[in-house]
């Protein structure tokens, strides 16, 4: 592709005047946005996996729970991991797949197969978008694990691939599938909060012992703490946000400013579990324990995320959206608080308002998904793509918003490094997002 993200500011549609849009939550139309990619509909979506470690062989799980899917090719580094997940694909009832383990471009064999519709990428961060785009150029559907991309050119090769090739490239945020986040998305569609002026989001995750281990095949996930300062996973936390701010469908991220604290964490761990004069503790590490990137978004409302993997805390995506009728937060509790509504200047338990407040895919689908990865919502969000992929509905999640949502890492590591200066954001849609429809309400199964 070999443009720049310079270059492609200075053609990208310009956004001043945009800035007094309203985002309006209440009445919203319910059809599905648009995207760059309007296939037939699949009556079977047949599936190739690269990289099937921790989270890629879930996702196999899951997908052979699900009608109208065959699994035809398996590929990673580590040919025991390709072997098992072979023989969980024959205890399902398929024939045994095709096995790629001839290294770590060996991904390339299996995209150039004519029997396969999806791609699905769950390897280390930085083979997401060479797989993605190797994927869409032999004119298979790509998804992938979060990020979709580690850079901002990267990011925009896959736009133009996904609009070129008219195939899907998807970013599976299970996140936005996790069903309290579902639910708060219904309500701010339904106009529980107004119009929305503000939201936080982060990822907020004791990871130390795991990036200094061998969780992480090779270690790879460290190596990024080591090289990286800024919000390395951002989409977690950001992509509901994003979905209920309208952002590529009527609104859209313009500005970000980042700052880091110091780096402490990883070497203070490292001291006390592996020895204080191991490499680890030795080793200086680029990332700050606890990054904070402040959005401005085109129609107004603000975003704080947060980055926070080497500290010790419980778990938590912190995630608020504030609206001119009321507030809702999820960690450490879901807590909402609705004017008029609620008692006077008290939270109320989120809880009591599921019965209005479930959202459809949830009440549908709960069953089926029980027992699958992290509660049920990877079950959901694979799901949904094989049902949009044989319906030949736009997905839920689209290019755009892999892009927008993953380029947030290296605008951040860019402010960061220019002492917190503000980075403009590009626009992927390059203006669309005037005209898309927001993300609709959904039923499921």
């Amino acid at each position: 592709m070999g443009r720049t993200y310079d270059r492609r500011e200075f053609i990208k549609t310009a956004t001043a005047g945009s800035f007094g849009i309203g985002v309006a939550t209440a009445g919203l139309p319910v059809q599905r946005a648009n995207t760059p990619a309007h296939p037939k509909p699949l009556d079977v979506v047949r599936m190739g996996f690269v990289g099937v470690g921790h989270q890629g062989s879930s996702h196999v799980e899951n997908f052979l729970k699900i009608a109208g899917v065959e699994v035809r090719a398996i590929c990673d580094i580590v040919p025991e991991k390709v072997a098992a997940i072979q023989q969980k694909v024959i205890a399902a009832g398929q024939p045994e797949p095709a096995a790629y383990a001839r290294g770590p471009e060996d991904f390339r064999r299996l995209c150039e197969r004519d029997d396969l519709d999806l791609v699905f990428t769950a390897t280390p961060w930085e083979w997401h978008a060479p797989i993605c785009a190797a994927a869409l150029r032999a004119g298979k559907h790509a998804a992938t694990e979060v990020p979709m991309a580690v850079t901002i050119d990267q990011c925009w090769e896959l736009v133009e691939l996904s609009e070129q090739t008219g195939r899907h490239c998807v970013m599976m945020e299970n996140c936005c599938y996790d069903r309290t986040e579902m639910m708060i998305l219904h309500m701010v569609r339904q106009g529980a909060f107004g119009d929305l002026i503000h939201a936080e989001c982060g990822y907020l995750h004791d990871l130390r012992e795991l990036k200094l281990t061998d969780f992480y095949e090779g270690r790879w996930r460290i190596r990024h703490s080591i090289s990286r300062n800024g919000d390395l996973y951002p989409t977690h936390g950001l992509g509901p946000v994003a979905q209920c701010l309208n952002v590529n469908r009527g609104n859209r991220f313009t500005t970000l400013v980042s700052m880091a604290s110091q780096s402490r964490g990883l070497n203070l761990w490292a001291a006390e579990h592996i020895g204080p004069d191991s490499p680890e503790a030795a080793q200086r590490y680029a990332l700050g324990d606890v990054v904070t990137t402040l959005i401005h978004t085109a129609a107004g409302p603000t975003i704080v995320v947060t980055h926070d993997t080497d500290s010790p805390r419980p778990y938590s995506r912190n995630l608020l959206v504030q609206g001119t009728r009321g507030v809702v937060r999820k960690y450490p509790e879901e807590k909402v608080y609705l004017e008029g509504r609620s008692p006077a200047d008290r939270w109320e338990d989120l809880a009591a308002y599921r019965d209005r407040y479930e959202h459809p895919v949830w009440r549908k689908l709960e069953e089926q998904s029980r027992g699958a990865g992290h509660g049920g919502m990877d079950y959901i969000e694979d799901y949904r793509l094989i049902e949009c992929l044989r319906s030949g509905t736009p997905t839920d999640m689209d290019v755009y918003d892999g892009a927008a949502w993953s380029a947030v890492s290296q605008l951040s590591e860019r402010s960061i490094a220019a002492g917190s200066a503000p980075q403009e954001c590009p626009d992927f849609t390059r203006g669309r997002w005037r005209e898309r429809l927001p993300l609709g309400i959904v039923g499921g199964g």
